[in-house]
């Protein structure tokens, strides 16, 4: 039986006009890699650089489709008692304690050393059971008797024993607990997986995955992405800021402004009234941009020039 938000990803036309719905501008790619990870059950692995786009993907399917949006940020170290569940220790100490001091009337006239360690195994396979799971995020994704959204975040911070471990669940959408039994996915989530490619993940996990690289959008689709989400932005400072940015990342920096400092410059022009950029104005709000001194002190001495090619660039053609 289909459910209602599956209908809606029928087409790849369907899945970019859902996404814009929700604030997120895809060009194709994206659109069909969301699209085909749904009829084809494959995760996307989706790479990039930092402040494109990756998280808020997962975001703009979570509110466009309706679906619990499940977050496991990965790091060194994550291992299965974080991402999939772990047993509630506490909860089944004060249940030991209280059987402790009730041994007496649970024991009651057995016989028996053997007898009693019988009628006591019934009570530990009490304390491992669904009354003492606590499911973490990848348990919870698979739980969600309507689908969700998982989103696994930077997974290249993680170590490469966990990224096996998420292969196999990720194969089949199911996992086996020893006390419980196998758990799958009635209705298989909607993976993405992204890396900032810290390091090279395995061949096995990228096969299982539907590659999506996003990368800094040109001049064109980062004026549609400001217009969605910072509306007050007027039409002349759009494509004045946003052919500044497009010029700023043709130099050689440490680090080039991304999409989501694009937005942020944005915001903050809008917030200080700011109809046309000028150099004062620039040059004061440059470290919304810029993350790194050199970077700033690299831009600076070049302000004037880049500022009269982005005023160039941004006149509309008649």
């Amino acid at each position: 039986m289909s459910i209602a938000w599956q209908d809606q990803l029928h087409s790849i036309e369907a899945t970019d006009r859902g996404l814009e719905s929700a604030g997120y501008i895809a060009n194709r790619s994206i659109s069909t890699a969301v699209y085909l990870a749904h009829h084809l059950r494959k995760p996307i692995l989706v790479e990039g650089p930092a402040g494109v786009g990756k998280t808020e993907l997962a975001k703009a399917l979570s509110s466009w489709l309706g679906l619990s949006l499940i977050r496991m940020q990965c790091y060194e170290g994550l291992d299965e008692s974080k991402a999939l569940y772990e047993w509630k220790y506490g909860k089944q100490l004060l249940y030991t304690q209280i059987l402790k001091d009730r041994l007496g009337a649970v024991l009651g006239e057995e016989p028996g050393l053997e007898s009693a360690l019988t009628k006591l195994h019934g009570f530990s396979d009490l304390f491992f059971s669904e009354h003492f799971l606590e499911p973490r995020p990848l348990l919870r994704a698979l739980r969600e008797p309507g689908g969700a959204i998982l989103l696994v975040d930077e997974v290249d911070k993680a170590d490469q024993e966990f990224e096996a471990f998420l292969l196999e669940i990720l194969s089949d959408y199911q996992v086996s607990i020893p006390e419980i039994g196998t758990i799958k996915a009635d209705v298989p989530p909607i993976v993405l997986l992204t890396s900032n490619s810290q390091r090279d993940l395995g061949d096995a996990l990228k096969r299982r995955c539907l590659h999506l690289h996003i990368g800094l959008p040109d001049a064109r689709l980062e004026a549609r992405i400001i217009a969605t989400r910072v509306p007050g932005v007027e039409e002349n400072l759009r494509r004045q800021l946003v052919a500044f940015v497009q010029q700023i990342r043709t130099l050689d920096l440490k680090k080039q402004p991304s999409v989501s400092e694009t937005i942020d410059w944005a915001r903050v022009l809008v917030l200080l009234h700011v109809r046309e950029l000028d150099p004062t104005l620039v040059r004061e709000t440059l470290n919304v941009l810029l993350k790194f001194e050199s970077d700033i002190e690299a831009v600076e001495p070049q302000l004037g020039e880049l500022l009269l090619k982005a005023k160039r660039e941004a006149v509309p053609v008649r």
